[in-house]
Parts: structure tokens; C-alpha cells; sequence
């Protein structure tokens, strides 16, 4: 008889639900433990979107919630953390405020504000007992109220975590504990959506009422993506610590293990997967562990095998495709080393700091580090310099899927794909005079989404040709300056069919007085007597086409040889 699996917890944040229902559960909860053990009394843990964050903090609310009617001890039955004694005895021993902001992605600050009074709202309904009780004065009865109808002002909502915390520890004669999940998912869709001021005070007005000097607080544990620079949301909190990607502690309770990752693959019969699961899947690093997507984990499974990026939908990635498309030539250049696996170390800042992502390049792959979309190694502090640096790099195949994805996305804001795509394929059959006037179209849109600095225009232009060109990885592999003949060539497109076309690019920027026709004779005479076609040759590749592309601003002379 074949055996029933469990299901996946595909979308599942409720902890008690996912249990009940006897979803499949890779057991964290010693990260209960972890918690209860951790000095601070404020715990901050950024990480990706959708790498546990729900998950684990509605675990902690089942956890530690002191309730009117039953228990919820029975939900950790045969889990780790029930073999812990001492832990086991605070389980339902405390009132707990919980609220996630994941949802809250509005496109204007009204419709922000009106869904976060919902949130509280909702908070404030689950404890509507206390307004039986004789331990609130009238006038703090009339603010409950006016909170769970949503006629309060703001400012009571802004002091809604302070207040609600004094009331439930009167009533249980118990310190509370506020568990607040996805915080910066409002401050990043103010960002995008030109509220970032008003998201700003509010939030920080909001956790500084509830966190700082709060005597009714036993513990806070808050997650999010980002760390949001101190200065605007953590102003003055001295109790708060922050245990990032970058930080051994909490590290294995957020992603999947190896070993999980195995024991998953197993139970759904898909073992025999796991050298293309990493590939795919596998690559992050989390302080000293080696961490899954467990996103994707879980994905994959339901679909009973199926490689696909499961990670991002559109709107999630709606940040970073802006900030990419919109970069300029240095982040462009130094996304294409990453993606060409150069060795490209940056400096490392756990504090984002949104009003420098547009003109720092160096925050925005601090950005994309935080956020999931690169990983690091050899990660460690420069004492002359007195800074974080480390290598980034692409973690995994899906990842690198989703770059393909954002580059794609920005051709096709800047020339139409069916034109995009008869491009590419007149390059590669060596039709030059149909690519060049293609791609003549394809500069002259691509570039007037910034400017084109004289002294590093070839840089600009080996850069718009490398995210040109990614589309074609599956049948070629993509080279960029490297050691060939007796130099270094710019790009060379090695066919993985030898049968096909290789093909190497020289670029030429045209000298003061120099026309472009003697600019790109110069491209191809350079590709002959280096001999940079000899990769090509040691390969047994004998289709060879020399390409030489000579620029003056936005003009462009292609000629092959």
C-alpha cells in the first residue's frame, strides 16, 4: 500500500495550524531556547523574504501565550524543544502581542496607515477581555475602543505597543512579550512608493513607545529584511541586538540544513536529486552554516521534483529590478563580474540606508546581500581601513535565474523583445549588418537612462554587451576579459555545440580626430595579432568570427572579420 505523505506547508505562516494539520515541519523550535537565552531584551534578526521569519515567531506566540481557555503545550509534543525541562515550564506563561507587517505593501501612505490601524485592530480585538475587567480607567477603556473600531487617532495607535503591553501585564501580573514581524516590509513599499517620510515616523514612534524604557516588556523579538539604518527607526533603543546573516548565533534556525534538506528529499522520495538541489537551491551563507532556500525546499517537493525559481514573484522583487535597471555603469559593471564568478569584494554594511541606494553603488549590493540575492565568504575586518568586506557572489542557479529575469526586464524597457531576440540571433549567425543596425537602435534607448562619463564609456559599453548577452548562457558559455593569446580580449562567446559560431569581441572608443570606420579596423587588428582567437582553436572550434566595435558617445561602427 503506498504510503500518505504530509503535505507541504506551502504558504502556511500559523505555527498551531501547520502542526494540527500534520503538515510536513522541519523541527526549529530550540530556536525557542535560543531565544529565552539570549541576554538582550530586544532581538532584531533580518533575514531574506521567506526563509521562516513567519513561521518561527508565530512558534514563539504559541509558545509563550498565556491563554483564558485551554493550552497550547500539547502543540509541542515530540518536537526538540519538549525535551528542554526548564524551557518546557515558561510555555504559556506569558501575554504576547503579535503583529506581522508582511502584508502591509501599500501603494500610497493612507491606504499604509489605514491597514496598519487594521493590524492593531485585529490585536486589540483578540484581548477585548481586558475591557471587563476593573483594571483599566474609563478614559483607557475609550482609547481600547477606539482602537479596535479604528476611529482612534493616530498618535494612540503610534503609542498602541506601549499601552496594550501595560494593560495585558496588569492583568496577568506577567511582563509581556511583543513579537513583531516583517517591520520593514511598509518602510521598503514607502520607499517605492514616495511615503518613505511618513512610514519612517510613524515606525519609529511606534517602536520606540512599545521597546524603549518599556517596564511591562519581558522580551521583543522583531524580524524583517533589512536593517534599517539606527538613526531613523532604532533611534535610542540601547537594549536592541541584532543578529544578521553575517552572525553565527541564530544562523541554523532560519533556511534549511543539509541534513534537512536530505531528510526532505528522502521522505518525498527525491534522493536521488540532491547533487541538482544544490545547485539549484543551495548556497547561502548564514554566519557558520550552509544554508538552503527553504522557500524553494518546499516547492520543489510539492512539485515532485521540478527545478523552477520558486524564490520571487514580481512584486517582491520590484526593489532591486528598479535599482539594477536604473543603476549606473559601475554598479552594471560590477553586477557582471559577479555573474561572470570574478573575485569582487565589497565593503559590507548591516545598516541600509535608503536615500543612498540611487547614488551608492556600494549600498545597493549591501541591499542585495540582506536580501538573498547574493551570498558572501571570506568575510572579515580590514584594520587599516577600519571596515567589513568580503567576496559576493551568486548563491545558486536560481538566483541566477532571476538575474537573467531583471537584465531581460531592462532590454525590454529599452527595445522591443521580438527585435531584442532578432538581435541576438543575427549575431550569432554572423549576420553583422542586421545586428549592428539593431543594435545601434538598442544603445541609443538603453543609454538615455543615464549618462555616458567620456573616461569610462568602453567600461559602459563592455558592461551593456555582457547583460546583452546573457540570454544566450544555455548555448554558449560567456567570456569577459581574459587572458587569451598575448592579451586580454574584451568578450568571447565560446559555442558549448562546436559546430556553431564562436565568437570574440574587441571594443574600440574612438581617440580625439579619429573616425569610427579607423577605430574598429583597429578592434580587429588587435584580435589578429594578440591572437585571442587561440581559445577557440585549442577547442577544436573552426566557425571563428572576428567582431570589432568602435563607439563615439552613442554612435557605433560594428565590422567582422
Amino acid at each position: 500500500m503506498e504510503k500518505k505523505l504530509k503535505n507541504m506547508p506551502i504558504g502556511i505562516s500559523d505555527f498551531k495550524e501547520l502542526i494540527e494539520n500534520n503538515y510536513y515541519f522541519a523541527d526549529k523550535s530550540l530556536f525557542i531556547k535560543e531565544i529565552i537565552n539570549a541576554a538582550a531584551k530586544v532581538l532584531l534578526l533580518p533575514r531574506p523574504r521567506r526563509f521562516g521569519k513567519t513561521i518561527n515567531l508565530s512558534m514563539l506566540k504559541y509558545f509563550f501565550e498565556k491563554i483564558q481557555k485551554n493550552n497550547n503545550k500539547n502543540l509541542f509534543k515530540y518536537l526538540e524543544i519538549e525535551k528542554e525541562k526548564e524551557i518546557m515550564q515558561l510555555q504559556g506563561q506569558y501575554p504576547v502581542i503579535f503583529l506581522t507587517f508582511k502584508d502591509v505593501k501599500e501603494l500610497s501612505w493612507e491606504g499604509t496607515i489605514e491597514k496598519i490601524k487594521d493590524l492593531i485592530s485585529i490585536e486589540f480585538s483578540k484581548h477585548d477581555y481586558l475591557l471587563e475587567s476593573n483594571l483599566l480607567k474609563d478614559f483607557e477603556k475609550e482609547i481600547f475602543k477606539n482602537i479596535i473600531t479604528r476611529k482612534a487617532e493616530q498618535f494612540n495607535y503610534e503609542n498602541s505597543l506601549k499601552n496594550l503591553s501595560k494593560w495585558l501585564t496588569k492583568f496577568y501580573n506577567k511582563k509581556t512579550i511583543i513579537l513583531l514581524d516583517e517591520y520593514d516590509s511598509p518602510i521598503t513599499a514607502g520607499y517605492i512608493n514616495n511615503y518613505y517620510k511618513e512610514i519612517i515616523s510613524f515606525m519609529r514612534s511606534f517602536l520606540s513607545a512599545g521597546l524603549k524604557d518599556n517596564s511591562n516588556l519581558e522580551k521583543a523579538v522583531i524580524t524583517g529584511v533589512l536593517r534599517v539604518a539606527r538613526e531613523s527607526v532604532f533611534s535610542g533603543l540601547n537594549n536592541l541586538k541584532v543578529y544578521s546573516i553575517l552572525d553565527e548565533k541564530f544562523s541554523e534556525y532560519f533556511g534549511f540544513l543539509q541534513d534537512e534538506v536530505e531528510e526532505i528529499l528522502k521522505y518525498y522520495d527525491l534522493e536521488n536529486k540532491i547533487k541538482e538541489v544544490k545547485k539549484w537551491y543551495d548556497g547561502y551563507n548564514f554566519g557558520n552554516h550552509k544554508i538552503y532556500n527553504p522557500w524553494s525546499i518546499l516547492n520543489f517537493a510539492s512539485d515532485k521534483g521540478k527545478f523552477a525559481i520558486y524564490w520571487v514573484n514580481t512584486s517582491d522583487n520590484q526593489l532591486i529590478r528598479d535599482l539594477i535597471t536604473n543603476g549606473d555603469y559601475t554598479l552594471k559593471r560590477d553586477l557582471g563580474d559577479i555573474i561572470d564568478n570574478k573575485d569582487n569584494r565589497h565593503v559590507i554594511n548591516e545598516n541600509i540606508i535608503f536615500s543612498d541606494l540611487e547614488n551608492i553603488s556600494e549600498s545597493t549590493f549591501n541591499l542585495l546581500l540582506f536580501s538573498g540575492y547574493l551570498t558572501i565568504s571570506d568575510y572579515s575586518y580590514n584594520e587599516d581601513k577600519k571596515f567589513f568586506w568580503g567576496k559576493l557572489s551568486i548563491p545558486n542557479e536560481e538566483i541566477a535565474g532571476l538575474y537573467n529575469n531583471i537584465i531581460l526586464y531592462w532590454f525590454k524597457k529599452s527595445i522591443n523583445m521580438d527585435e531584442y531576440n532578432f538581435m541576438l540571433t543575427n549575431l550569432i549567425n554572423g549576420n553583422i549588418e542586421e545586428f549592428e543596425e539593431y543594435f545601434s537602435d538598442f544603445v541609443i534607448s538603453s543609454f538615455s537612462t543615464f549618462d555616458i562619463p567620456e573616461k569610462k564609456s568602453e567600461n559602459i559599453y563592455h558592461s551593456l554587451v555582457l547583460g546583452m548577452l546573457i540570454s544566450l548562457r544555455k548555448d554558449y558559455i560567456i567570456k569577459s576579459n581574459r587572458e587569451g593569446g598575448f592579451g586580454r580580449y574584451d568578450v568571447m562567446l565560446i559555442p558549448k555545440d562546436k559546430n556553431k559560431l564562436g565568437i570574440i569581441i574587441e571594443f574600440k572608443k574612438t581617440k580625439p580626430n579619429e573616425t569610427l570606420d579607423h577605430a574598429v579596423q583597429t578592434a580587429l587588428e588587435q584580435i589578429k595579432e594578440k591572437k585571442y582567437d587561440q581559445e577557440f582553436k585549442d577547442l577544436d572550434i573552426k566557425n571563428i568570427l572576428h567582431l570589432g566595435i568602435a563607439f563615439k558617445g552613442k554612435e557605433i561602427k560594428v565590422l567582422k572579420k
